[in-house]
């Protein structure tokens, strides 16, 4: 079994304003606030944490992280994470919010697969 039931069935909604903080600084505003718009309505996918990771061209955070370590240990405690938001964009992955979260699982297991949302 690789989904783990470590999530929260939608996005928290403080993630959505985090995605266009980041967003902002690759687009121009308008852009940012279109694709978030898209992100809010697109529907949940899901996708295992290392390819997430490969995908993205980020590095994995270490497990001593102060965010990658709060998760790890939230989702130990049978606490439970939201769901990631994924932007692609020319042939690249962009973590809009949930990079920590990513790390935290790729630790757990990284087969796991992350409920994102993806546009």
């Amino acid at each position: 079994m690789n989904k783990q039931p470590i999530w929260k069935k939608e996005p928290e909604d403080d993630d959505y304003p985090a995605a266009l903080d980041y967003l902002e600084l690759l687009f121009s505003k308008k852009k940012a606030k279109k694709i978030v718009e898209k992100l809010k309505k697109a529907k949940m996918n899901d996708k295992k944490a290392k390819d997430i990771l490969r995908a993205s061209n980020l590095p994995l955070l270490p497990k001593t992280n102060p965010n990658v370590k709060k998760h790890i240990e939230k989702s130990e405690k049978g606490g439970k994470l939201a769901p990631i938001l994924l932007v692609r964009n020319n042939e690249k992955l962009i973590i809009a919010d949930g990079y920590h979260r990513t790390c935290a699982v790729f630790y757990l297991s990284e087969n796991w697969e992350i409920p994102c949302k993806l546009v």
